[in-house]
């Protein structure tokens, strides 16, 4: 049982849409950043300087679709969104989720077009970081630049455990291992209650991830429901026993990257901020 289970702690309070999140526009991104390594004043300055100009979109649009140009990076500073390709005869596969403090994406001013879409769950809010911006965070601010190298890695490696899931897992399995991804990644940046977290998705938006219908994935979630290891309404989902949910699941968090940096980085982190 890693730290991550240990930490999710039942919470008396479930005014989960009354969360209170003090702090700059890319907090969230901050936060999940600092799960690399400590950043330093300079770096936290640094980022909550290059948040800009914001968009809001309502849920069911398309943040970019595939094809069109990419306009800038952008972080997600509230919301749920969500990558997806659609097939030649019009069937939707969800790639992965994006939450509060994802970066969509990092390399996309090298891309002439997308060759995916972008899509809400939600009413989502995004902040889009200039090019200029990336650059120079490159240059001059090697923490940053580690931990956005990071930040990279873990999503590949959310692509990867999904190809596993996808071939490896049985139905009911996939279902238990998306819930358990989501929950981690959502505790990981502040975004739940205990084990509790708003989760607006539709059955017919977890088969699309999941390569199942919305009946099966109807029954998978009834069961989940009759063996006490969710609760799911109202688009709050309550993960009422983590370990069972991980046994079912099969999941392992370690993909998620979300232990640190190794110890020579560290201790060239270290290096640095006694020379500053």
């Amino acid at each position: 049982m890693g730290p991550f289970l240990r930490s999710l702690r039942k919470s008396g309070d479930r005014s989960l849409y009354q969360f209170s999140f003090q702090g700059s526009l890319l907090k969230h991104l901050i936060r999940k950043l600092e799960h690399f390594a400590p950043l330093s004043q300079a770096d936290r300055c640094k980022l909550e300087d290059i948040g800009g100009r914001t968009e809001t979109f309502e849920a069911d649009r398309d943040l970019v679709a595939e094809g069109e140009r990419p306009r800038s990076v952008f972080v997600l500073t509230s919301g749920m969104a969500f990558r997806y390709k659609l097939s030649q005869d019009g069937r939707r596969q969800i790639l992965t989720f994006l939450l509060p403090g994802d970066i969509c994406d990092l390399h996309v001013f090298l891309l002439k077009e997308m060759d995916h879409s972008i899509g809400t769950l939600m009413r989502t809010t995004v902040s889009a970081i200039a090019t200029e911006d990336i650059l120079g965070m490159f240059f001059d601010y090697p923490r940053i630049t580690a931990a956005l190298w990071w930040s990279m890695l873990q999503e590949e490696a959310i692509l990867r455990e999904r190809i596993v899931a996808l071939g490896t897992r049985d139905a009911r399995s996939r279902v238990a291992y998306l819930l358990c991804e989501i929950l981690w990644r959502m505790e990981a940046v502040g975004r739940t209650d205990g084990t509790a977290l708003r989760l607006p998705l539709t059955q017919q938006e977890l088969g699309e991830a999941l390569r199942l219908t919305p009946s099966y994935v109807n029954r998978l979630l009834q069961e989940l429901r009759r063996q006490n290891l969710i609760s799911w309404s109202g688009g709050v989902l309550d993960v009422t026993d983590p370990a069972g949910l991980i046994k079912m699941a099969g999941f392992d968090p370690s993909y998620l990257h979300l232990e640190g940096a190794p110890e020579e980085i560290q201790r060239h982190f270290a290096e640095m901020e006694s020379q500053e």
